[in-house]
């Protein structure tokens, strides 16, 4: 066995912990849940300031100020090489004896359908994605795997990646892999079926050095779920690519058990936060949304739930509250989300609005006043939304309080009409800590920067919840090849998450 190899082998056989480098980390999902299953989390390198700011500050706040401070530093992964990324955070030896495992997914918009059609948009070329340098970052991951050389690692991306322009993105970095030295399998994980309260379809790929003898597994399902039409759609379409009887790195996850529970739903998910009626009042202004404001809890939530862990999780525990419930200010439109019933979307928005318009003319007429088609139309140009609705049929949607939400995108960073409150007496878009409670961020992460910064950096997040389930069959494996791994929690905690 390769002497660097066995070092590290050793050493987790001594009981240190597997120490991660997250690629392209973004504020943190992946290292919230490989930090809860005992890994250390070495540093992120993303080149988003907010983001990378997020990541430092929760992973590394009592280190000093100086650490601090080089661990969130923006990087560009393009110019930032592994051996100058760790002679910068203070990582002595050479490169491949400081990082055990490797974890991240490279940017996605070059691969996703709708990333592609921005691109195309503005470019005027249709197949501007095949020439955007985001559809090429994997090949800094596979940088960083050669020169670091990781006892395993964990990629992470959209679905539309295994189908990008004719080619596999996913199956080419497998085989890139393979001739590093790894076995990799990858596979499309729904995150609701992982105790996620939102249904997000991704691709993983998993490897391991070779010499470990080890075949990479993605864990059993915990819960079980129905994908909606839409998206049975886009992974049928990403599977067009995957050869099941040739391609042997395809793997399908393991099934659920028949008695386990359904997938957590949205009120699940939200119904023991703070209640908002401010933004209905006549004095609520515009302004930023800052996190200085705490609030107590509404309920108590009752343990072994969902929000009982995302009150408790180790490390992220908030047993008093939250400082980050806070929402847009759209007057126009929360007398539409009031009228709106769940799982309407943006035709059923302007149905509602074409109603708040017939009464107030109504109510106009009763009182005596006039009423004309010039009052008629000011009153839609005040109260209707402008948008064509066949442009933007998906970009306003209600939550189901009994499903899983959609899934969250970057794009909550500029609007979130595309998950508005299910309850009416609410009549708003959910907020960041409620988009936070969506993605399984734990209550007592810490997101830098004002409301936009932190919606973005949720919506790029791998889930942790999601990447904790991943981490502890990681964890379980390394366990069986070194002898030993540090404790954390036990396997019916585990289950139990």
């Amino acid at each position: 066995m390769d002497a660097a190899i066995a070092a590290k082998i050793e050493r987790l056989r001594n009981g240190g912990a597997p120490r991660v480098l997250d690629l392209f980390s973004g504020c943190g999902g992946m290292s919230v849940g490989f930090q809860r299953a005992a890994f250390q989390i070495v540093a992120g390198i993303d080149r988003d300031p907010e983001a990378i700011a997020s990541h430092a500050l929760n992973f590394h706040a009592g280190t000093g100020e100086d650490t601090v401070a080089r661990l969130r530093k923006p990087r560009n992964i393009e110019t930032t090489e592994p051996e100058g990324l760790l002679a910068d955070l203070g990582c002595a030896g050479r490169p491949e004896q400081a990082i055990d495992i490797v974890v991240g997914g490279p940017p996605c918009q070059a691969y996703a359908r709708v990333g592609r059609a921005k691109l195309a948009a503005v470019s005027g070329a249709k197949d501007a994605f095949l020439t955007d340098g985001r559809g090429q970052l994997h090949r800094r991951y596979l940088h960083y795997v050669e020169r670091l050389r990781p006892l395993a690692l964990l990629m992470e991306n959209v679905p539309d990646a295994l189908n990008y322009g004719g080619e596999n993105v996913i199956q080419r970095v497998a085989d890139r892999l393979h001739a590093l030295g790894y076995v990799a399998r990858y596979g499309i994980l729904n995150a609701a079926d992982y105790g996620v309260p939102q249904i997000r379809l991704r691709v993983f790929l998993m490897a391991y050095r070779e010499e470990l003898g080890i075949i990479p597994a993605f864990p059993e399902r915990t819960h079980q779920s129905e994908l909606p039409i839409g998206y049975r759609g886009t992974l049928a379409t990403a599977l067009q690519q995957v050869d099941l009887f040739s391609t042997q790195d395809y793997t399908v996850p393991p099934a659920a058990r028949r008695d386990a529970p359904a997938a957590i739903s949205a009120k699940e998910a939200l119904q023991d936060l703070p209640l908002l009626s401010a933004h209905l009042s006549e004095q609520a202004k515009r302004g930023p949304r800052r996190f200085t404001t705490a609030m107590p809890y509404a309920a108590q939530a009752a343990s072994r739930t969902y929000a009982a862990d995302m009150r408790e999780w180790p490390g992220f525990e908030a047993p008093d509250g939250i400082s980050d419930h806070v929402i847009r200010h759209l007057p126009r439109d929360f007398p539409i989300f009031r009228e709106m019933n769940p799982g309407d979307e943006y035709p059923e928005a302007l149905e509602a609005a074409e109603r708040l318009v017939q009464r107030e003319l109504k109510a106009r007429r009763q009182a005596g006043r006039q009423a004309g088609v010039m009052t008629a139309e000011k009153l839609r140009k005040k109260m209707v939304p402008p948008y064509p609705v066949g442009s933007y049929p998906n970009r306003w949607w209600k939550l189901i309080p009994d499903r899983p939400s959609r899934t969250l995108l970057a794009h909550l960073g500029k609007d979130s009409y595309t998950h508005i409150h299910y309850a009416k007496d609410q009549a708003r878009t959910i907020s960041v800590r409620e988009a936070a409670r969506l993605q399984s961020f734990p209550d007592g992460f810490r997101f830098y920067g004002a409301m936009n910064a932190a919606f973005r950096q949720i919506g790029n997040a791998v889930p942790p919840l999601l990447a904790f389930k991943l981490a502890c069959t990681m964890a379980d494996t390394l366990k069986g090849v070194a002898g030993a791994t540090p404790e954390r929690e036990t396997d019916r905690q585990i289950a139990e998450a």
